[in-house]
Formats: C-alpha cells, structure tokens, sequence
C-alpha cells in the first residue's frame, strides 16, 4: 500500500505505516523542524510544504502517481486550534481550519482508504462536517477514540481517528438506488459490504494487544532517547534565547503535535491487513 502522508509533523502516524507494512510516497509539512527530522528519517520521500498548493497534477508531475502508481490511503493529523478546548473553538472560521484542503485531496485522488487524526474537542465541533463530507463523498466513515495511556504511555492523550474506506462507483450507485436504508449491506469498492468489513475489522482487533506489540523497539526502548538537557542552553544564553535552547522548544512543540505512533498502530494493521485479503480475493 502506499500512503500520501499529510501534517506529518515529525512522522508519528508513517512510523506506525511503517510497523504496518504501508509505504509513505510524500510527505507534506511546512515547519522546519519536522522537516528536518522527516528527512533524517525517510530521506529519499519528497516533501511538500504546503497542503492548499498540493494537488493531483503536482503528483503527477513528479512521478509520485501515474502508471501503476496509485496512492491507496491519505492520512494525517489536520490543524487541531479550530477544535481544541485549549484555544477559541471557532471551527470552520478558523484560518487554520485546512480540513477542507484534505478533503479537497480526497476527492482528487480517490484513495480507498482514508485516516485522519485530531483532539476529542473535534467530537462535539466539526466532526459531523467531515463525517458528512466523507459520505458525499462515496466513503463509509467510523470515529474512535482512542487514548495514548491506552497503549502504555504515561499520559491520557485522548484523540479522536477518523477511519473511511471507499464504496467505490458500485456502491454510490446501489446507496443512491436502495435510500441509504441498508447501509451495512451496500458493497464498497472492492464489493464487499460494509457489514463484513465491519466483521473482519473486529476480528483483527480483537487480536491485538499492546504487550503483543513488535515493532523496531518496544515501549520502555523507546522512552530512552537521548534527550538534551536544557541546562548547559539556558546557561549560555545570549541576547535572550539561545540557539540550542530554542532546538529545544522547537523538539517539545513537535512532540506536543505528534501522533504516538503505538496509538494508531492497531488501525493502520488492520488496514493494512484487510487491504492484502481483497487482493487476495481479487486475485
């Protein structure tokens, strides 16, 4: 599968892709930090730095899609200010309300999966619009919730995912012909109905447990990554912030936007999982 990763900030959810077997094709993130530990990381993926200058016919250009090229899942973590219970709330008339841009994206590129990212206060402000858009859209949606302390991290975290998979051109059609009374029986794009798909995601899930988790490093691993300390920068501070105090501020304000990759692990598997049993059934 390959993924058009979008805010990817320093890459949370393309490390789970990555655990998943799911290839990241293009980043698009414009703050310089993320950037910097994107390349250190993926230095051969291309990144673009702006999501409403990112369109089907850039990628086209190139060579990210086209010949058997496709993008099969788009995913990422779109601008939480509009939503979050930490600032204003004022949804769609905030200027860094970009869910539209994603959407735009979409529906240009047609991926049979979608996955997006954004804090709980998304629940009771504008999640209903992207549902909605999702379902325009020919896609069937589902929201969970999902806790970072539910995977085994010392904070709560809580974040809301957005999981979509496409019911392709047959399914639009028999939804529009049948009134939308049976979805759970309307075929999706690979004519599976939704119902079974429901069933597979279930049983998937079902196998999964943190402790169970096999990843490039396991949970303790991971909390010992050599973090700088901040003492020798503050003492050597020159004309009010000095250059390592502010690398410092930019590492927190990266990890504060980041998505636990441990945390969206299980959906992307199972994904990933599903996708390869179509194909397989396809074939």
């Amino acid at each position: 599968m390959r993924a058009l990763s979008l805010f990817s900030g320093i890459g949370g959810i393309d490390l789970a892709c990555e655990w998943a077997g799911i290839e990241t094709v293009a980043f698009c993130e414009r703050e310089p930090f993320p950037q910097k530990v994107l390349r250190k990381h993926w230095p051969n993926v291309p990144i673009y730095d702006d999501v409403c200058t990112l369109t089907k016919e850039r990628l086209e250009t190139d060579g990210i899609i086209g010949s058997g090229r496709t993008i099969d899942i788009i995913h990422g973590g779109y601008p939480c200010q509009p939503f979050s219970v930490a600032g204003e709330r004022k949804g769609t008339e905030d200027d860094r309300h970009l869910w539209p841009e994603v959407f735009r994206l979409i529906q240009a590129l047609h991926p049979k999966w979608f996955v997006g990212e954004n804090v709980a206060g998304h629940i009771t402000l504008g999640l209903d619009i992207v549902l909605s858009d999702l379902e325009s859209a020919g896609y069937a949606a589902e929201s969970f919730v999902i806790p970072a302390c539910a995977v085994g991290a010392r904070h709560r975290r809580d974040r809301v995912f957005i999981v979509a998979h496409s019911y392709g051109s047959r399914g639009r059609y028999e939804k529009r012909h049948t009134g939308g009374s049976h979805a759970e029986d309307v075929p999706n794009a690979n004519s599976i109905t939704r119902l079974e798909t429901y069933k597979t995601i279930s049983a998937i899930g079902r196998g999964w447990e943190p402790r169970h988790y096999v990843g490039r490093r396991d949970w303790a691993e991971a909390s010992k990554f050599d973090r700088p300390s901040p003492e020798p920068a503050i003492q050597r501070v020159v004309d009010g912030i000095s250059g390592e105090l502010d690398e410092i501020i930019s590492r927190l304000k990266a990890l504060g936007n980041a998505v636990v990759p441990r945390q969206i692990y299980p959906i992307l598997s199972a994904i990933k999982q599903i996708d390869d049993m179509l194909k397989e059934e396809a074939n």
